[in-house]
């Protein structure tokens, strides 16, 4: 990973009068990385957008895009990212070709260049046959294309997708997810969503926001092995539960009934040491199987506090 970040968010904070939205936020996304960007309804998840894309001023803190301020150079930061927020900005009257010649235009794509620029967009959404039909007229899966082809028409290093499949149907949201997947190959990319199928399915690093603090940032990678923390096993001739609490590398044990029994570690997984001893022991395993918490489980852990104090 380049150590050069495209966005660098520090100490991001916004006051609606006495409402906090966003309390002393600091992340970066650098190049190649797809974040999912993950929060419960009303943790701040599009008014950090909304700043990042420079539609919305902090309160207090900075956002550089490559290199440049949001706040003092605008137009240069700009340039940069290309931006879906919730509601996309399509213009239901036009047709595909027309809207999205004009945004090319508003981003200043070169006027010799627009032409080009157009078709590959449309190639890269899968809006190629349907460039002459009305907007209004189409699915909202295809609208929703349309929204993300207005966010890259100028190719920008950046695109921040926020909430991109609320409202579609199943079909739908497989289709946009596997377009997301595909601009993550060639550009970074911050997905702001609460549906947690979304980040597993695309993002290669996941962050949490509660109540407009980051509460938490990792790989995906790093989620999935930090989180393998238990053991459930079965036994024929079990021992009593002080005698697996004992076993090297357990910290504690659960009884689930008189045969099954969760064991729980920090470190280095005891399977090893189970097997062996059940065998010296004369235990009978005949079950063992990792658990694994999910993304999910981690989701409600670290946000359920907050939404229960609400």
């Amino acid at each position: 990973m380049e150590s050069t970040a495209l966005i660098k968010v520090e100490n991001l904070s916004r006051y609606y009068q006495n409402n906090c939205a966003i309390d002393d936020l600091s992340f970066t996304l650098y190049p190649g990385e797809v974040l999912g960007f993950l929060g419960p309804n009303g943790a701040g998840k599009s008014t950090t957008m909304q700043i990042i894309s420079g539609n919305l001023a902090p309160s207090e803190g900075q956002v550089s895009i490559g290199g440049f301020d949001i706040i003092e150079s605008p137009r240069e930061a700009k340039q940069f990212i290309g931006y879906l927020p919730e509601h996309p900005p399509i213009y239901h009257e036009a047709s595909v070709d027309e809207y999205l010649r004009y945004c090319a235009q508003l981003r200043r794509v070169k006027r010799t260049a627009i032409s080009d620029a157009l078709e590959q967009v449309k190639l890269d959404c899968g809006l190629t046959e349907v460039g002459h039909r009305r907007i209004g007229n189409l699915s909202r899966g295809f609208q929703q294309r349309v929204g993300i082809a207005q966010a890259i028409i100028h190719n920008p290093p950046v695109v921040l997708l926020d909430e991109p499949t609320v409202g579609l149907d199943p079909i739908q949201i497989r289709e946009i997810r596997k377009l997301i997947s595909t601009l993550g190959q060639d550009r970074s990319v911050i997905l702001s969503t609460h549906i947690l199928s979304e980040v597993q399915a695309t993002c290669s690093r996941v962050q949490i926001i509660r109540a407009g603090k980051l509460v938490y940032n990792a790989s995906i990678e790093a989620l999935n092995q930090s989180n393998e923390r238990n053991i459930t096993i079965a036994l024929k001739h079990p021992p009593d539960i002080d005698s697996l609490r004992q076993m090297s590398r357990v910290d504690a044990v659960e009884s689930i009934d008189s045969n099954h029994f969760r064991l729980f570690f920090n470190a280095e997984s005891p399977a090893d040491s189970i097997v062996q001893q059940s065998v010296q022991q004369q235990w009978g395993l005949y079950e063992l199987v990792p658990e694994q918490r999910s993304l999910e489980d981690l989701f409600i852990e670290l946000t359920q506090e907050h939404e229960v104090n609400d």
